[in-house]
């Protein structure tokens, strides 16, 4: 990516920003809002998986296991020491990067259909951690009691508003970071080892390395979503770490687009909207969104963003613009 480039998008980051802080003054909805932050969230897990999904070829299961370890291990350094909010987030970070490095090493070498269920048995295990350990997750009630020192930069993000704009923030951020790395060099490999993996090891790329760090970095990208998740709820849950959120992640992906960048972001607004309006139109709605999606699926046969791109005469669906 061309610095010209760099510096377009990170306008085009700054005017999101700044339309979406101004957007509560003329808008004063408090739903809103929480729309936003929660898309927020989930956008970031999102793309963050579509790094490997739609850049390397690898289908995950289980990515939700890094979303929800982050959730939980930011609130419970938030709830359990005296840290402020900056280290807490670093701290999150760097254990997520661990323990996907852990599970990577294992992961990466195996064929993708056991690549997928084995990320998926690891989030079931970690969720059986996360249950059982009641004395410090609070088992099935989730991790209570709120956040503590709610402050970042001086900012009160225990106020509705100033949460809405840090996690607008942390959303532009996360996105131009990601657009940034697979932009580079390294993500001309990650979609060499996806349409021809034994070519680029043949072309000298070292796959499992490339695999490894890419697995990594996607890993601590859906970790910041899970802590602006555990801002809005002011703790943690288990349903924030079971294997359904993974589900939501490939939905979102399927509806938005895996072949544009943004098709996630896009596809995750629409899964929650869809999800709002189903959910309080009856209690069915797992069925009711089950088949909505399902007509995403048959009757476009492709994600929103890719077929609007590929109508618009852009780059055909299936290429990672």
């Amino acid at each position: 990516m061309g610095r010209m480039h760099i510096w377009r998008d990170i306008a085009i980051g700054c005017l999101v920003v700044a339309v979406l802080a101004a957007i509560p003054s003329l808008l004063p909805s408090k739903a809103f809002q929480d729309f936003v932050i929660r898309c927020a969230s989930m956008a970031l897990f999102a793309t963050s998986l579509n790094m490997l999904v739609g850049y390397t070829g690898l289908s995950s299961f289980g990515h939700g296991m890094f979303f929800g370890l982050g959730t939980y291990s930011f609130a419970l350094l938030m709830q359990k020491t005296g840290m402020s909010l900056l280290t807490a987030f670093l701290l999150t970070l760097l254990i997520t990067a661990m323990t996907a490095t852990a599970v990577g090493a294992i992961c990466i070498r195996l064929r993708l259909i056991y690549f997928a269920f084995v990320t998926l048995a690891m989030q079931m295990l970690l969720h059986s951690v996360i249950i059982s350990w009641v004395g410090l997750t609070g088992g099935d009630q989730g991790l209570q009691g709120g956040i503590p020192r709610r402050t970042f930069a001086g900012v009160d993000l225990s106020n509705q508003y100033n949460l809405y704009v840090f996690s607008a923030v942390m959303l532009v951020v996360g996105l131009l970071l990601m657009r940034h790395i697979v932009n580079t060099t390294f993500g001309t490999s990650l979609r060499m080892i996806r349409d021809n993996e034994t070519r680029a090891a043949f072309l000298g790329i070292i796959v499992w390395r490339v695999k490894l760090t890419v697995f990594v970095l996607s890993a601590v990208f859906a970790s910041v979503g899970g802590m602006v998740m555990s801002l809005f709820v002011s703790g943690a849950y288990p349903e924030l770490i079971n294997w359904p959120i993974s589900g939501d992640a490939i939905f979102a992906i399927v509806m938005g687009g895996v072949g544009s960048f943004l098709g996630p972001t896009v596809g995750t607004m629409i899964l929650l909207l869809l999800n709002d309006v189903v959910t309080r139109q009856t209690e069915y709605y797992g069925l009711a969104l089950g088949l909505i999606i399902l007509g995403f699926a048959l009757g476009l046969r492709r994600g929103v963003l890719d077929f609007i791109t590929e109508r618009l005469g852009g780059r055909p669906a299936g290429g990672i613009s």
